[in-house]
């Protein structure tokens, strides 16, 4: 993007909230925002069944604490991500310093890029517990919720992913300093200064040149005296 900063444009100028609402990047964190609900969401509620022992619950995916721990821990904090960065790209155009914008990117690459590895490594930890899953009439009523779970897992990787490739996009699209430098500097680096009045007597364009060489020529040379007549 031409005259931008890390995917924005000048620092202050107003936000257009229909281009925001448009935006690839907008669309999808609120699809991850979704995703995130619907994992975390059917463990919470359904993920928890009777044993046939007992009156005591357990995990639906193989009995496993810790499987519906990671779905529910992981969901959650894709949930409030998505949050504070849509917050982020709302103010992200009012940032004035080019660092602040930097380092806004950069947190947004390594947290997209983290919890892309975390779905996948939930995606495959769900499924291979739900698998393992004996059949049972507890399993039988919280297994739409369990494959819900695993189904939404697997579409927050893609989601997560195509949030990296963005980030990747704005911190190498980088700076154009020209945006900041008529703000830091009375005068900015692509204006001209101005030149002379017409008519002041003075060339816009002022070449200097050297007087051609001269001799001075000794009209009384010593030694020598005019005669008089």
């Amino acid at each position: 993007m031409e005259g931008s900063s890390f995917g924005a444009g000048r620092a202050g100028a107003a936000l257009d909230p229909v281009s925001f609402a448009r935006r690839p990047q907008t669309l999808l964190r609120v699809a991850s925002w979704v995703f995130s609900i619907a994992v975390f969401g059917p463990i919470v509620n359904e993920g928890y069944v009777n044993t046939d022992s007992g009156p005591e619950l357990r995990c639906v995916f193989n009995g496993n604490a810790g499987a519906c721990r990671f779905g529910v821990v992981l969901g959650l904090g894709a949930f409030l991500a998505c949050v504070a960065f849509l917050l982020l790209d709302v103010r992200f155009q009012q940032i004035s310093s080019v660092r602040d914008r930097r380092r806004a990117v950069l947190l947004d690459l390594g947290f997209s890029g983290l919890w892309s590895f975390l779905w996948f490594v939930g995606f495959c930890f769900l499924t291979n517990q739900w698998q393992r899953t004996a059949p049972g009439p507890g399993t039988t009523q919280a297994g739409d919720a369990a494959r819900a779970a695993i189904a939404f897992s697997f579409f927050s990787i893609l989601s997560w992913v195509a949030l990296t490739v963005k980030a990747l996009q704005r911190f190498r699209l980088g700076t154009d300093m020209s945006l900041f430098a008529t703000e830091q500097l009375g005068t900015g680096a692509g204006q001209a200064y101005p030149g002379y009045p017409v008519g002041s007597g003075v060339e816009g364009t002022e070449t200097y040149q050297s007087p051609p060489f001269t001799e001075t020529l000794d009209t009384s040379p010593k030694g020598y005296q005019v005669p008089a007549y």
